[in-house]
């Protein structure tokens, strides 16, 4: 894609990142409430069934991420044109999904700046080796990585390792107004807590809120995971990276059925996100019918979208994801991978 074809691209959607006030209300109205509203009644149901309990707590995890995408957006100023309502609505929301907002919105925009970017990879981002550095790496890294891309640990730990542990604490060098951020929701997510088990009981506590983290954890890191992680996705070195490219190349388009597009925010159109993440999540369809290249993206579904978990190590030489059997065939004789332009398995 050309210059001129990458400039009027972000031009024909510029014109969907303004915020509308009444568009946003109605998605806190509609989204806010019916989440307490299930919280509720997952507790009403512990005395009729505790299986039943559990399903309301899967309903209401299920708008727990629709208040994350508000979360989200909340964290590019785009929710609402006031920074500071956006801000506001960002903590409010961070506390129900249990993200420090300042902490968040920092990483999340380093992401953005560098997906897709292979000298750059770390922050806010899903943990990504080349085969060139699995093949050098020590065996004890070697393990570590296989653990981490375990669907079982990435799905499984991760959502307790996220909301107990890494949103809990701040990042090393953390400024004043950051550092202020995560002890606010900190706090106010213990005082929530504690005035919860003091009314309804520990047990009853946990049976209704312990499904909703992992749930809407679980599904949370999914939707990270699965938009990036496709086989011929983008990745390019500092020199030759480009951020549209990154951005139509390196995200994909989930296309979701109406109900899980509606509960996903709209975040299924992650390569019009990538583009222009100023664009607000209600406005993101609409960018994306009215932009004919932008449906040239890679498209995913509920169905091909379970192959990316096979997708562990990223081939620089190929331009694409492989998986650790594919990988393995190196293993015995790394060399011909390390010294060779394109690699290929005939060599062996």
């Amino acid at each position: 894609m050309s210059r001129q074809k990458q400039s009027q691209l972000r031009k024909n959607v510029k014109p969907y990142e303004t915020s509308n006030k009444k568009s946003s209300i109605r998605q806190l109205i509609n989204t806010i409430p019916p989440f307490f509203f299930m919280w509720f009644l997952a507790y009403q149901s512990i005395e009729v069934s505790v299986w039943l309990s559990i399903v309301c707590s899967v309903i209401a995890a299920a708008f727990v991420v629709r208040i994350f995408i508000i979360f989200h957006d909340c964290a590019h100023l785009s929710f609402f044109e006031n920074k500071k309502a956006n801000r506001i609505l960002g903590t409010l929301t961070g506390i129900i999904t249990h993200f420090a907002y300042e902490k968040w919105k920092r990483s999340h925009s380093i992401h953005h700046a560098t997906s897709g970017n292979l000298d750059k990879r770390g922050e806010g981002d899903i943990w990504i080796m080349t085969v060139d550095e699995y093949l050098k790496a020590s065996v004890w890294t070697r393990l570590q990585y296989r653990l981490y891309r375990n669907p079982l640990v990435m799905f499984g730990f991760g959502p307790i390792f996220l909301f107990i542990v890494n949103n809990r604490f701040n990042r090393k060098g953390a400024k004043r107004k950051e550092r202020l951020n995560t002890y606010i929701i900190n706090v106010s997510i213990v005082l929530i807590y504690t005035a919860l088990i003091l009314t309804i009981g520990l047990q009853n506590f946990l049976i209704v809120q312990l499904p909703i983290l992992f749930v809407s954890g679980a599904l949370g890191i999914w939707l990270f995971y699965v938009q990036h992680q496709f086989e011929d996705t983008y990745f390019e070195n500092e020199d030759e990276w480009d951020y549209v490219k990154a951005a139509v190349d390196g995200s994909s388009y989930y296309k979701l059925p109406k109900l899980l597009q509606w509960i996903t925010g709209n975040i299924g159109f992650h390569h019009v996100h990538h583009l222009a993440p100023r664009v607000p999540n209600y406005n993101l369809e609409k960018a994306h019918e009215s932009t004919p290249p932008l449906q040239h993206a890679t498209t995913i579904t509920l169905k091909t979208s379970l192959e990316s978990v096979r997708f562990r190590l990223y081939d620089e030489k190929n331009k694409q994801f492989i998986t650790f059997k594919e990988a393995k065939r190196w293993m015995a004789k790394p060399s011909l991978y390390l010294n060779s332009r394109k690699p290929s398995f005939q060599d062996e």
